[in-house]
Parts: C-alpha cells; sequence; structure tokens
C-alpha cells in the first residue's frame, strides 16, 4: 500500500467519526493548553525575576575584598560616607582563619594576570563625615573613591556631562540631587525641589573627630562633570571621585599617611570579558585567599529554581496530557471492535500487517495533533490575555506603591508551542500503539466472520 493510500485513510476514518474524535481531542486540548500556559507562567517569572535581579549591579563585575585573619581590624565604609571599625572574629562569616590576605598592588597585578579578566579598578569609601552644601540647600551621600578617570569601564553611562573623572571634580548619581533640602525651612513651607547639580560647584565639609572628640571640619569644593544614568543600584545615590583624591582625604580623616602596599585597598572590582566566564574567575579569586562576590551567582540560583519551576508545572500540564492519552487509547480500541470486519477485508485484499499498523497509529497520532494544535493556540491565546491583564495590574500597583513594572509577566518562546504540538502527537502516537499492534496481528479469516 502507497503512502499517499495510507494518508488518505487515515484522514477519511477520522472525518466519518466526527464526534468521537473530537471528544476524543478535547482532552488533549487541555492538556497541550495547560502545558503552554503553566511554562509560559514559569518563563514569565524566570524573566520578571532576571529584570530585577539586573538592577543589583553589572552581571560581569566581581567585587573582591580581603580576607582578615583572627584579630585583623577591618575599615568599612558606610552607606552615609562614614567608616567604623569590626574585628573579624565578631564577624567570622567574613573572614578566613591564618594570615589576612590584602589587596596591595602585588595582588592586583595577580588578578589582572587571569585569563578573562579586562580590567582590575581599586576603589575605596570616605573615613570620615559628609556633609554637602549646595547654596543654602544641605545633604548628605555616599562618597566613592574610584581607580579609574573613566566610569564607563563600570557599566556606567551619564545622561549630563561625561563619565570621565578629573582632579577637582566629581561625577554624581541621579538621586543624588533628590537628597537636598533647606535646613532653615519652616513648617508649613513649600519643600524645595531638587536642584539641577550638573556643572555646579558643590560645597564638600568633611568631617572627623580628634582625640579630644572634639568635631575638625575640612572644606573643599568639587565641580560636578556629569551625572550618571540610572540604574537602580549603588551608583544611583552616591558620588564618585578619583581615587588620589580620596586618598588624601581619608589620610586627614585618619591623622595617618596610607600605603595600599601596606594596608591594601578595601575593595577591587575585577571586570570580566564574558558573563559565562564571571563564576569560574570568582572562583579562583575564592582559592587565591581573597572574598569574592558577584551578582552573577544569584542569578544563576534563580534561574535554577525558575527552570525547576517550569519542570513542575510542565508535568502538571502533562499529567492532563497522560489523562487524554487513555481517553485515546479507549477511542482506538473501541474502533477496532467496530472496524474488525473492514480490517480482515483490507488484509483479503492484499493489505499487510505493516499497513493496517501505520493506519491505526496515524489515526492516534491524528487525534494528538489537532488536539495539540487546538491546545497550542488556546494557551497562546490565553497567555497573551493573562500578559494583558496582569500587566494592566502590575502597572497601577507600581504606580501606588512606586518602583519599576515588570515588562512581562507570562511569555511564551517559540520553542514551547513546538515542543507542546509535537508532545501531544507523540502521546497520541504511544497511546494508538496497543490498539494498533491488535488490529495488525489479525486474523483476516477470524475477522471477516466477526460480527
Amino acid at each position: 500500500m502507497k503512502l499517499l493510500d495510507i494518508v488518505r485513510l487515515i484522514f477519511g476514518n477520522l472525518n466519518r467519526r466526527k464526534g468521537r474524535v473530537s471528544l476524543t481531542a478535547v482532552g488533549v486540548v487541555i492538556g497541550t493548553a495547560a502545558v503552554v500556559i503553566l511554562v509560559s507562567l514559569a518563563i514569565g517569572l524566570q524573566k520578571n525575576a532576571n529584570e530585577q535581579l539586573y538592577g543589583i549591579g553589572d552581571l560581569t563585575q566581581i567585587q573582591v575584598s580581603p580576607s582578615y585573619g583572627q584579630g585583623e581590624v577591618v575599615y568599612s565604609g558606610g552607606g552615609g560616607g562614614g567608616g567604623s571599625k569590626s574585628t573579624s572574629a565578631s564577624a567570622s562569616s567574613s573572614s578566613a582563619p591564618g594570615a589576612p590576605k590584602l589587596l596591595t598592588n602585588k595582588a592586583l597585578e595577580d588578578l589582572s594576570a587571569i585569563p578573562g579578566v579586562m580590567a582590575v579598578i581599586p576603589r575605596d569609601y570616605m573615613m570620615g563625615g559628609l556633609t554637602l552644601k549646595y547654596h543654602r540647600l544641605e545633604s548628605g551621600s555616599n562618597v566613592i573613591g574610584i581607580g579609574t578617570d573613566d566610569l564607563s569601564s563600570l557599566g556606567l553611562e551619564a545622561t549630563q556631562g561625561g563619565v570621565v573623572l578629573a582632579h577637582g571634580t566629581v561625577i554624581i548619581g541621579p538621586m543624588v540631587a533628590s537628597n537636598f533640602y533647606d535646613p532653615n525651612q519652616r513648617p508649613g513651607q513649600q519643600t524645595p525641589a531638587a536642584p539641577d547639580l550638573y556643572d555646579q560647584q558643590l560645597t564638600f565639609v568633611f568631617i572627623k573627630y580628634d582625640q579630644n572628640g572634639n568635631e575638625v571640619h575640612k572644606t573643599l569644593t568639587y565641580r560636578v562633570s556629569g551625572v550618571l544614568a540610572q540604574t537602580q543600584g549603588e551608583s544611583d545615590w552616591s558620588i564618585y571621585m578619583q581615587l588620589d583624591d580620596l586618598k588624601v582625604l581619608n589620610e586627614w580623616a585618619m591623622g595617618r599617611r596610607i600605603n595600599y602596599n601596606k594596608d591594601g585597598y578595601s575593595l577591587v572590582i575585577v571586570k570580566v570579558d564574558n558573563v559565562n566566564n564571571v563564576l569560574d574567575i570568582t572562583d579562583q579569586i575564592t582559592a587565591m585567599g581573597y572574598q569574592a562576590y558577584t551578582p552573577q551567582s544569584f542569578v544563576k540560583g534563580i534561574n535554577n529554581f525558575y527552570l525547576v519551576l517550569q519542570i513542575i508545572f510542565g508535568g502538571v500540564g502533562a499529567i492532563a496530557l497522560l489523562v487524554a492519552a487513555i481517553g485515546i487509547a479507549n477511542t482506538m480500541a473501541m474502533a477496532i471492535l467496530e472496524r474488525t470486519r473492514e480490517i480482515g477485508l483490507m488484509k483479503a485484499v492484499g493489505a499487510t500487517n505493516r499497513d493496517v499498523l501505520s493506519i491505526f497509529l496515524g489515526e492516534a497520532a491524528g487525534i494528538g495533533f489537532l488536539g495539540g494544535l487546538g491546545g497550542v493556540l488556546i494557551g497562546w491565546l490565553a497567555g497573551y490575555g493573562i500578559n494583558v491583564i496582569a500587566l494592566v495590574y502590575l502597572a497601577q500597583q507600581s504606580a501606588s506603591q512606586g518602583g519599576t513594572p515588570p515588562s512581562v509577566a507570562v511569555s511564551t518562546p517559540a520553542w514551547l508551542p513546538v515542543f507542546a504540538l509535537v508532545f501531544a502527537t507523540l502521546i497520541g502516537l504511544a497511546s494508538g500503539l496497543y490498539p494498533a499492534l491488535r488490529a495488525a496481528t489479525l486474523v483476516p479469516v477470524q475477522a471477516l466472520k466477526y460480527e
């Protein structure tokens, strides 16, 4: 029997039992739609989570800090630009036993030698207090000294001015201006608008305390040479200056000279050439004895979680498909009983067991394909509808509570409908295997006698 004849028989048999085929295919439609909707929802949640995670930092950066031994004193910068002392014994989760591993200039050379590292950039925080002044307005901010003249190497961009640092200039984050307030404002007076600080002179009043506990001030003026684009990260609220400028200020605040070859840097940013190499290089840095942190580790953990979630959601939908498979097997078994004499007649006129097997397997696969096609269409339309409704709701929530609304709630990648359709067809094919084998092994004489 020719292939074209087998295909014609398959479609003819499906067409003459439209009602039964339709009812059987409904189960496949429900299962396939469930797979498409649930997996699309898990993928949408993953994309939404990744969008939020990208705000925690550049995924090609690794923050490296020294590893201190027991009893070593650590100077760490605070969010307000101040510094504090703490012993590693009180923070055992971030310390390592043995001799301290400092980030000296030699350590920076060792980090630069790791394959895949594009740049090694030291940075430091202001060790004293700070008050910012602009005309009659005042504020506080996080001051960061950075060991590069071009902030674009950190993945930062400017909305005003540039990202190149020079002596006597600073580059500020977009939210720094919003922190300014009028210290002499009276109750009931209108709060002053955030000033435009680009290309303006800012007065920095640095504060420290002498041995007697008296407050000592140091006043300097810096020009704002650039305003950074928003990243939803640390840079939005920070002020960047050259590391050498900050070093002078920290020496004044600490009352001693700073020797990076002896004291080391408090933090170093390692820029990697490819995001796929970040975790491997992080492990190498950790093996060298330093502490290393990268947002990529969080992204990997989140992606693994959502991958498991996709499998679970897909499994729930697959259960509905398995139930539909029982319906297909039942339909095909009933078809054999009804068409026993027809099968005998086909064999009597020359049809082989393989031809009969192909016809019944084709019918079962056809039911799975038609159900899968309907399920993919319904699943895609339902996912689109859920996406629209969810985005409208989440946008309203973000508007009332603040924050950035997600760009997607349900996402259906191109491979998912194809996979669901193929899977539904294979389910139909597998369901019809046993009935098809029964039909193919019928004895023609007995089949013709069947009533």
